[in-house]
Protein backbone atom coordinates (compact mmCIF):
# COMPACT_ATOMS: atom_id res chain seq x y z
CA UNK A 1 0.00 0.00 0.00
CA UNK A 2 1.39 3.39 -1.03
CA UNK A 3 2.05 5.60 1.96
CA UNK A 4 3.32 9.19 1.86
CA UNK A 5 4.15 11.35 4.86
CA UNK A 6 5.03 15.02 4.47
CA UNK A 7 6.93 17.04 7.04
CA UNK A 8 8.61 20.41 7.38
CA UNK A 9 5.75 22.84 7.01
CA UNK A 10 5.29 25.81 9.27
CA UNK A 11 5.10 29.57 9.47
CA UNK A 12 7.74 31.94 8.17
CA UNK A 13 8.05 35.59 7.28
CA UNK A 14 8.25 36.81 3.72
CA UNK A 15 11.74 36.23 2.30
CA UNK A 16 12.35 33.25 4.55
CA UNK A 17 12.96 29.60 3.76
CA UNK A 18 11.45 26.24 4.55
CA UNK A 19 12.30 22.70 3.52
CA UNK A 20 9.61 20.09 3.02
CA UNK A 21 10.21 16.36 2.95
CA UNK A 22 8.09 13.43 1.87
CA UNK A 23 8.85 9.90 3.05
CA UNK A 24 7.40 7.18 0.83
CA UNK A 25 6.79 3.50 1.38
CA UNK A 26 4.83 0.59 -0.01
CA UNK A 27 6.00 0.73 -3.63
CA UNK A 28 9.08 0.69 -5.84
CA UNK A 29 10.09 4.29 -5.32
CA UNK A 30 12.56 4.52 -8.19
CA UNK A 31 9.78 3.67 -10.66
CA UNK A 32 7.38 6.34 -9.48
CA UNK A 33 6.83 9.88 -10.70
CA UNK A 34 7.04 11.97 -7.53
CA UNK A 35 5.70 15.48 -7.36
CA UNK A 36 4.82 18.34 -5.05
CA UNK A 37 1.49 20.15 -5.38
CA UNK A 38 -0.10 22.89 -3.35
CA UNK A 39 -3.57 24.22 -2.72
CA UNK A 40 -4.31 27.67 -1.39
CA UNK A 41 -7.69 28.56 0.13
CA UNK A 42 -10.29 29.02 -2.58
CA UNK A 43 -7.93 27.92 -5.34
CA UNK A 44 -7.38 24.76 -7.32
CA UNK A 45 -4.52 22.40 -6.51
CA UNK A 46 -1.50 23.24 -8.64
CA UNK A 47 1.79 21.60 -9.55
CA UNK A 48 4.79 23.00 -7.70
CA UNK A 49 7.50 20.62 -8.90
CA UNK A 50 7.60 17.19 -10.46
CA UNK A 51 10.26 14.75 -11.53
CA UNK A 52 10.31 12.30 -14.42
CA UNK A 53 13.64 10.60 -14.83
CA UNK A 54 16.27 13.31 -14.95
CA UNK A 55 13.81 16.06 -15.81
CA UNK A 56 12.29 18.28 -13.14
CA UNK A 57 9.42 20.60 -13.96
CA UNK A 58 8.54 23.64 -11.84
CA UNK A 59 5.43 25.75 -11.73
CA UNK A 60 6.02 29.21 -13.19
CA UNK A 61 5.38 30.97 -9.89
CA UNK A 62 8.16 29.08 -8.06
CA UNK A 63 10.88 28.86 -10.71
CA UNK A 64 14.19 30.14 -9.38
CA UNK A 65 13.00 30.04 -5.76
CA UNK A 66 12.13 26.40 -5.09
CA UNK A 67 14.37 23.39 -5.59
CA UNK A 68 13.13 19.83 -5.90
CA UNK A 69 15.34 16.92 -4.90
CA UNK A 70 14.90 13.18 -4.83
CA UNK A 71 16.76 10.42 -3.00
CA UNK A 72 15.96 6.99 -4.40
CA UNK A 73 18.09 5.30 -1.74
CA UNK A 74 16.08 6.88 1.10
CA UNK A 75 12.70 6.87 -0.70
CA UNK A 76 12.25 10.56 -0.12
CA UNK A 77 11.67 13.74 -2.03
CA UNK A 78 12.28 17.22 -0.72
CA UNK A 79 11.35 20.75 -1.63
CA UNK A 80 13.68 23.57 -0.64
CA UNK A 81 11.66 26.77 -0.65
CA UNK A 82 13.58 30.05 -0.60
CA UNK A 83 12.51 33.68 -0.95
CA UNK A 84 9.05 32.74 0.22
CA UNK A 85 6.18 35.09 -0.50
CA UNK A 86 2.76 35.42 1.13
CA UNK A 87 1.22 33.99 -2.04
CA UNK A 88 3.10 30.76 -1.37
CA UNK A 89 0.81 30.16 1.59
CA UNK A 90 -0.97 26.85 0.97
CA UNK A 91 -1.21 23.23 1.97
CA UNK A 92 1.60 21.37 0.22
CA UNK A 93 1.02 17.79 -0.89
CA UNK A 94 3.35 15.02 -1.94
CA UNK A 95 2.00 12.99 -4.86
CA UNK A 96 3.12 9.62 -6.18
CA UNK A 97 2.17 8.27 -9.59
CA UNK A 98 2.92 4.56 -9.60
CA UNK A 99 2.19 2.89 -12.92
CA UNK A 100 -0.62 5.33 -13.60
CA UNK A 101 -2.17 5.13 -10.15
CA UNK A 102 -1.92 8.28 -8.03
CA UNK A 103 -1.74 8.68 -4.25
CA UNK A 104 -1.68 11.87 -2.19
CA UNK A 105 -0.03 12.53 1.12
CA UNK A 106 -1.98 14.15 3.93
CA UNK A 107 -0.49 17.58 3.25
CA UNK A 108 1.52 20.04 5.30
CA UNK A 109 0.61 23.68 5.90
CA UNK A 110 2.98 26.45 4.84
CA UNK A 111 2.11 29.98 5.96
CA UNK A 112 4.10 33.00 4.83
CA UNK A 113 3.41 36.30 6.53
CA UNK A 114 4.24 39.71 5.10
Amino acid sequence: QVHLVESGGGSVQSGGSLRLSCAASGFTFSHAVMSWYRQAPGKERELVAGNVGITTTYGDSVKGRFTYSRDNAENTISLQMDSLKPEDTAVYYCYANVDGSGTWGQGTQVTVSS
